[in-house]
Parts: C-alpha cells; sequence; structure tokens
C-alpha cells in the first residue's frame, strides 16, 4: 500500500531545479524537470555518497557534485552504465503539495 508523504510546496521548486529533502528516515533528491514533472531518486549517490539533491539538472539528467555520476531523474539509471539504476519513488502532486510514496523503493 502507498504512503504517500508531503516533501515539499510546488512553488518552492522551480521548473529545472534540483533540491535535497529528508522524508522519514532518508535523504530524498526531488527534481522538477518542467512545469508539471517531478521525479524523486534517492538521494545518496550510490558511488561514493555524493548529494545527488545538490547536483545539476539538465534536463532530465542530473549530474552528481561530488565525482559527476549521471542518472536519469525519472528512471534512475546511470547514465554510463544502464545497469546501475538508482531507487526512486512515485510522485504526485496534490493540493499545492509535491507528495511521495516513501514504499516504493
Amino acid at each position: 500500500m502507498a504512503s504517500w508523504t508531503p516533501l515539499a510546496r510546488v512553488s518552492d521548486c522551480p521548473p529545472g531545479t534540483a533540491k535535497e529533502l529528508v522524508a522519514g528516515d532518508r535523504v530524498i533528491a526531488l527534481f522538477r524537470v518542467d512545469d508539471d514533472t517531478f521525479c524523486a531518486l534517492d538521494g545518496v549517490c550510490p558511488h561514493q555518497g555524493g548529494p545527488l539533491g545538490k547536483g545539476t539538472l539538465d534536463g532530465c539528467v542530473v549530474t552528481c557534485p561530488w565525482h559527476g555520476w549521471q542518472f536519469d531523474v525519472c528512471t534512475g539509471e546511470n547514465q554510463i552504465n544502464r545497469q546501475i539504476v538508482q531507487p526512486w519513488f512515485d510522485v504526485r502532486v496534490e493540493d499545492g503539495w509535491v507528495l511521495i510514496d516513501l514504499e516504493r523503493p
């Protein structure tokens, strides 16, 4: 069963931005790809624990600020080795809030 958790206000996430947030006991990287698309990944890069939510977003690809690993924020796929997939969360927008399903990964 889904466990929808409020993560951020839509108004706090302009299009083309990344944010590092905490939900429950997890670090979450929230991305607003465009006006209507929000995506969320586990916020800790699998390479050496870099903060994906503080990375640079280019389209739907985030670059980890520590060592440059890149992930598709909608699918979690690493851009060099597609077998590396960062855990992602289902996202929805409701009443001006971005909600994530913490049960997803």
